[in-house]
């Protein structure tokens, strides 16, 4: 037997369980486009990329559920080029389209940062007093101590793809800091508390002289690496609540 929800159920209550109010993000949160009112799939992946839609079309979703939409801040408003294919075929199919920024970053449980830091062994601690971090910054140690070159391997191993290491002080890793995607511009703020380590997606040119000249660890795994795993998670409590299917569908991005 099929079991469906209605689709302004399913939005509310994830809008709700996400905080979205809390958030000035970069791009709406919630939903994006409109599709069937009634919804018995969701399919979730990172970003809403022309192959991931024709994937959940074939994979017959009602609801594709992704941490990058579409309609960012500063972009082109005009529907042309590939956000009118983008968008022409979801429209076609009647799938909708719902999206999660800074709300799946920060979520304390379903979230970027905190299913990260479960599949890698990561113990989130109180940020350090006095320190102005955003919600989406995650504090903490290793469950374990380890050395640098130990952590690589253990990134490596877990996300299944070599991050890129940038070496600074003692080899020694025990207190991290961690944030999903492209947060490299946390790194100095972070150095100046002490970390051992800080990990993120993505890396700039000056990242290599702060990790150097604060000595201080810094990992880049990988934007879509790091954030495969909020939306997964949500989805997955989307699927228990409102008893439908849900399938997650990774479309290999190396960066």
């Amino acid at each position: 037997m099929v079991t469906r929800c209605n689709l302004a159920e399913l939005v509310s209550y994830a809008n709700k369980l996400m905080d979205i109010a809390a958030f000035d993000d970069y791009a709406p949160n919630g939903l994006q486009l409109e599709g069937a009112a009634a919804v018995t799939k969701v399919v979730s992946g990172v970003t809403a990329s022309l192959a991931l839609i024709e994937a959940a079309i074939e994979a017959e979703a009602d609801v594709l559920l992704v941490h990058h939409g579409y309609f960012w801040r500063g972009e082109d408003s005009c529907i042309t080029g590939i956000k009118k294919r983008r968008i022409k075929k979801l429209l076609e199919n009647d799938i909708s389209l719902l999206a999660y920024h800074l709300p799946l970053d920060a979520h304390p449980l379903y979230g970027n940062n905190a299913q990260l830091a479960k599949i890698l062994g990561l113990v989130r601690k109180p940020t350090p007093e006095g320190a102005s971090l955003p919600a989406w910054v995650s504090c903490g140690e290793l469950s374990r101590s380890m050395l640098a070159h130990e952590f690589s391997q253990h990134l490596e191993t877990i996300l299944g793809r070599t991050p890129l290491y940038l070496p600074g002080g003692d080899e020694k890793i025990t207190r991290i800091a961690w944030c999903t995607g492209g947060a490299q511009s946390y790194f100095e703020q972070l150095a100046k508390l002490g970390f051992d380590a800080y990990l993120s997606g993505e890396v700039s040119e000056q990242t290599t002289h702060i990790a150097r000249e604060y000595g201080v660890h810094y990992f880049a795994a990988g934007h879509h690496a790091t954030e495969r795993y909020g939306v997964q998670a949500l989805a997955e409590h989307l699927k228990s609540h409102f008893e439908i299917e849900h399938q997650f569908i990774d479309i290999e991005n190396p960066v």
